[in-house]
């Protein structure tokens, strides 16, 4: 058992691998098959050797990503959360958070996932457009992510998120304000807008490299995030971190603020006071290990290491970084980062200021000893 920690908080994530197609831009540890047969059970054990672990904590959020979650049946999200509450000390207000694409939903399906205990849905929106969904090989029509808003809303969902992209090869300003316009009108409780990414082996990359896509304009995406600050500030919701405004979402500040959660299933990482581990990916790998640890391997962070990953995480939320977490010499630059207007000092904090957060990146870099 991990000592010391009884009385933190934990959070814990959940792995489906499964996916019905595999997106261009997809670099995640997925596999375009059907649940494989073993992989729940495999769940449920890891679930057993994670309370072993670390002893019957309070769980605060859980979350089911993939991959996509949704290819599971109601009854597997209910039976997983049984054993959570048998294993773990499950508060009675616990957000628990599934990932969504919103091709596998239907009315009758979301109200059972609601009746199953999940109680924050997370749509894959990424567009209205549909040419810009084509690129970025999404199967889902952009209206189905909107009808789900509204099944979540009738089975009680306490709270619901999009998920959007920009930077899309050929979305324009005026497909992204489309798209934009289109989730605020579903008036979600919660949206993510995140840059594309590029990432090698993806089959996005390797038709950018033979040339059939150009790559993404830095100058466009910097236009496309100040429109979305702008358009989401209006609608009422204020931005907490880089990516995302409206309601936040618990489990992912646990990540932003270096708190505990184990991550369950193939390829999964884990964060427990300072000790950092991951599971085997391939899913029959994984299952094939346990009961024993399904981990493939794990570091020790030091408490420098700790300290550069609460100055790279925390700079990215709206609350700030506490000062007192630089260095000296970190925070004697935080004065030339004032003058150049892109962070402010509020009551101690170092804030990231509209112009900072476009450079987020650059900042933390040169603020880091």
């Amino acid at each position: 058992m991990v000592e010391g920690r009884r009385e933190a908080p934990l959070s814990l994530y959940v792995h489906v691998p499964w996916c019905r197609a595999r997106c261009g831009y997809c670099d995640f540890n997925t596999y375009v098959s059907a649940p494989q047969p073993g992989y729940l059970a495999a769940l449920h054990a890891e679930l057993g050797l994670a309370a072993a672990v670390v002893g019957p904590r309070r769980v605060d959020t859980v979350y089911f990503g993939g991959g996509t979650p949704t290819l599971l049946p109601p009854a597997d999200f209910a039976a997983l959360l049984v054993t959570i509450r048998e294993r773990f000390d499950l508060d009675p207000g616990a957000e628990v958070t599934t990932e969504a694409n919103p091709e596998t939903l239907s009315p009758e399906y979301v109200e059972r996932l609601r009746a199953a205990g999940v109680t924050r849905l997370s749509l894959g929106f990424q567009s209205a457009v549909p040419h810009v969904l084509a690129t970025l090989d999404r199967v889902h029509t952009p209206g189905r992510a909107l009808d789900a808003v509204t099944w979540a809303r009738r089975a009680g969902f306490e709270s619901v998120s999009l998920d959007l992209i920009y930077g899309t090869p050929g979305e324009s300003l005026d497909d992204w304000r489309a798209t934009l316009d289109a989730a605020v009108a579903a008036r979600p409780d919660h949206i993510s807008a995140y840059a594309l990414i590029v990432e090698e082996g993806t089959r996005l990359a390797a038709r950018m490299k033979r040339g059939e896509l150009p790559y993404p304009d830095d100058d466009l995406m910097a236009d496309q995030y100040l429109l979305a600050d702008q358009v989401f500030e209006r609608a009422g919701w204020p931005w907490y971190e880089l990516s995302n405004w409206g309601e936040p979402c618990r489990h992912n500040l646990a990540y932003w603020l270096s708190e505990d959660w184990w991550g369950v299933g193939a390829g999964a990482h884990s964060h427990v006071g300072g000790i950092r581990w991951w599971n085997w990916r391939l899913p029959a790998a994984y299952a094939a290990r346990l009961p024993e640890s399904p981990a493939e391997a794990r570091e020790v962070l030091s408490a420098d290491q700790r300290r550069m990953e609460r100055v790279l995480l925390e700079l990215r939320l709206a609350s700030g970084l506490d000062e007192s977490c630089l260095t000296a010499s970190e925070r004697g630059r935080v004065a030339g980062f004032v003058e150049a207007g892109l962070v402010a000092l509020r009551g101690g904090r170092v804030v990231l200021t509209p112009p900072g957060r476009l450079l987020a990146d650059a900042v933390t870099r040169e603020l880091l000893d």
